[in-house]
């Protein structure tokens, strides 16, 4: 058997496609693993390149090769996509990751440690939460609209809602609905906070 010199895998979120060519671009196998089963298999492979598209899990994947000796390569799935040949499916897909990573002039993205990954997290449940709260914000000047009172734009506008509120006569059961839209805003802001 050939010496496997290029892996390219399509990643998913229970079953990988793996597409295994030699030094000279030719096929050698074509798997389909759980992860575990991968897993064992590159352990079990001598040291080789292996590619995959930059995406969920392809991070902790490339750090995880990369402890076993091989050399993880992400690549940009935009970049892949020129190289699917005939009709889209994993096992092509794969294919084209390895077609892709033999061009000499092919950009990769380096695998992000786990504390990038951590910050990324962060930063992406942060603007949830503020576009949460702006949603919150809308949604009561927009309630209070309805009852002909008009609120100007702004964070500011939802701070002192409770004391809008006590300047106009509603109806109870609204002052309590939003009530708890403010309440909720506040735990929105000191979660941003």
């Amino acid at each position: 058997m050939n010496k496997v010199a290029l892996v390219g895998i399509d990643l998913g979120k229970h079953s990988f496609h793996l597409h295994g060519q030699d030094g000279a671009g030719r096929a050698i196998f074509r798997k389909k693993l759980s992860r575990l089963q991968m897993m064992r298999l590159f352990g079990n492979l001598p040291a080789c390149t292996v590619v995959m598209e930059a995406c969920a899990g392809a991070h902790f994947t490339a750090r995880e090769l990369n402890k076993l000796g091989h050399v993880a390569k992400l690549i940009s799935p935009q970049f892949v996509r020129p190289f699917v040949k005939s009709n889209k499916n994993d096992f092509v897909d794969a294919e084209a990751i390895c077609e892709a990573a033999c061009r000499p002039s092919m950009r990769f993205v380096a695998p992000k440690t786990e504390a990038q990954q951590t910050l990324s997290v962060l930063h992406r449940m942060r603007d949830a939460l503020v576009r949460e709260r702006t949603q919150a914000t809308n949604q009561a000047r927009g309630f209070l609209l309805e009852f002909g009172i008009c609120l100007p734009k702004g964070l500011a506008t939802m701070k002192r809602l409770p004391s809008t509120l006590s300047e106009h006569s509603l109806p109870p059961q609204l002052m309590q609905l939003l009530m708890r839209l403010h309440q909720h805003f506040l735990y929105l802001d000191q979660q941003i906070k």
